[in-house]
């Protein structure tokens, strides 16, 4: 049985660790911001969403929700074709001055 510093370099190793890591760092970033609307969606609904019927704020609160996972794939195509043809760096940062 090999070993894994068997089969890569000690560069190489340390470049996928890099690469894992940044990645995962990334899912992290992007996912918190679900998590953190789901967790206090409860609150925003009153807030954002004005009613005598609780019931139709939450259900308001969830189509925003909704709407931002409507929206993934959507902006991943957008951005995907973009980066495939400008380059990622240009991708990413169109991404985040439109917002």
């Amino acid at each position: 049985m090999t070993t894994l510093t068997a089969l890569y370099t000690r560069e190489e190793r340390n470049k996928r660790i890099f690469a894992i890591v940044g990645a995962s760092s990334g899912n992290l970033v992007e996912w918190f911001d679900f998590y953190v609307y789901a967790f206090c969606a409860i609150y925003f609904a009153p807030a954002f969403f004005p009613s005598d019927n609780p019931t139709v704020q939450l259900v308001n609160t969830a189509g925003v929700f909704a709407a931002g996972f409507l929206m993934r794939p959507i902006g991943g195509w957008i951005f995907g074709r973009l980066a495939d043809k400008h380059g990622r760096k240009n991708s990413m940062m169109i991404s985040i001055l439109i917002f």
